[in-house]
């Protein structure tokens, strides 16, 4: 199935960070879409509101705000649409979140995603549906604090150190379990600390951009000795698109697939940082470097991540092609425009 087998997607999180820059792309190709978003005040409102302002312009795009774990409502507006592929990137996010709101991760992640698999399920089941595909989020969180790098979907992924991670892991084997059963054609996508414009506020390096400008000290946790995957948001829509025409092998029992999306280029977290600063300083944003505050290792946090992009690159013609400093630096450029009077 390539791009021109599905002309009708549902993207769930649709008003989130990845959500809407996949939609976007979506749109682009002449796919009409129904996104599906509950607008939760997790974060900001009206930076998901800003999101969904160009996509509301399309007439290819609906957008309904609904919870995926309502399944009463989500289940009519499903059906009512028919979709070829449904990507579900609807979740509660946040690792250190997870640790003091459990019960909002049960609801959204476990309970949600059960939903979604349960409306594949009755998808599958009539004959008239064009269903042929469910690619969903999970994250390069399921590995833990493993330090044997980089990261290989094959790799044990048992040891979560946050409720966040363990319930993507779940995620995976949910959908493992349901295309055992019931055929399910299913794609997990592992994202490796996506970053860009109209990112996550929550995400580190958004929360920097605003300590700096402010002239605030940055905490810098593990003593600064941390690396990161930073994939820029255009690099993982690449990943995503490509994944929904993802075809199985006629020898696959079991049609369920696990791939990595990271830049696979981990970058020091001092070096990050700087770099932020530096794209912040030319853009007059900030005036001289900041301090750093240097910290213990955060509780749920890891002080590594690092894709194996082999798979990815192979069966899905994944190739990030973003370094650290450009997508900083576009990010930097939206920071500006978005929030005109950061100074």
């Amino acid at each position: 199935m390539d791009r021109r087998d599905f002309a009708r997607v549902i993207v769930t999180g649709a008003a989130g960070f990845i959500g809407a820059a996949v939609s976007r792309r979506l749109l682009d190709d002449s796919v009409t879409v129904l996104g599906i978003d509950n607008l939760n005040d997790y974060y900001d409102v009206r930076l998901k509101e800003a999101r969904l302002k160009p996509l509301n312009t399309s007439p290819d795009f609906e957008f309904a705000r609904v919870d995926v774990a309502d399944m009463t409502s989500l289940r009519d507006l499903v059906f009512e649409f028919d979709p070829d592929v449904i990507v579900h990137l609807a979740a509660q996010a946040g690792v250190r979140y997870s640790l003091e709101n459990p019960h909002a991760y049960v609801k959204s992640n476990i309970e949600g995603f059960l939903n979604v698999l349960e409306l594949c399920r009755e998808l599958q089941r009539r004959s008239e549906s064009r269903f042929k595909k469910l690619v969903y989020a999970s994250s390069s969180s399921v590995y833990g604090a493993s330090a044997d790098v980089p990261y290989r979907v094959s790799a044990t992924a048992d040891q979560p150190v946050s409720l966040y991670a363990a319930s993507k892991r779940s995620n995976e084997l949910m959908a493992y379990a349901y295309s055992s059963a019931f055929g399910i054609e299913s794609v997990g996508l592992r994202f490796f600390t996506v970053y860009g414009p109209y990112g996550r506020p929550d995400m580190a390096y958004f929360k920097f951009a605003n300590m700096l400008v402010r002239g605030q000290s940055i905490p810098v946790f593990n003593g600064g000795k941390m690396e990161r995957d930073f994939t820029y948001v255009d690099d993982i829509v690449n990943g995503v698109t490509a994944s929904m025409g993802y075809v199985f092998s006629s020898e696959s029992t079991v049609k369920h697939r696990v791939f990595n999306l990271g830049n696979s280029k981990p970058v020091n977290l001092m070096e990050f940082i700087d770099c932020l600063e530096g794209e912040l300083i030319k853009k007059g944003l900030v005036q001289t470097a900041g301090k750093r505050d240097f910290l213990p290792m955060q509780t749920g946090d890891v002080p590594q991540t690092y894709a194996d992009i082999g798979e990815s690159s192979r069966e899905l013609g994944f190739f990030p092609v973003t370094d650290i400093q450009s997508g900083l630096a576009s990010f930097v450029d939206w920071f500006h425009s978005y929030y005109p009077n950061a100074i």
